[in-house]
């Protein structure tokens, strides 16, 4: 059996799509849940504003239980 974990990543704080600009804080916890034995299954974009950017994302991991 496989339990999931998800997530929340919250971008709403930030002015992260403008062109040039991007953020990293994604990749730093799949790092993290990596090196806990995790694995990265998909992100789910669970809000977007009023201009289609994506504001918050939930990122899924799973992991033999």
């Amino acid at each position: 059996m496989r339990g999931y974990e998800y997530v929340s990543v919250d971008y709403k704080k930030r002015e992260v799509f403008v062109v040039g600009f991007g953020t990293s804080e994604h990749r730093e916890i799949i790092d993290d849940y990596a090196a806990r034995g995790y694995r990265y299954v998909d992100s789910i974009i669970t809000e977007i504003d009023g201009n289609a950017r994506i504001r918050k994302i939930d990122l899924v991991f799973e992991k033999d239980a």
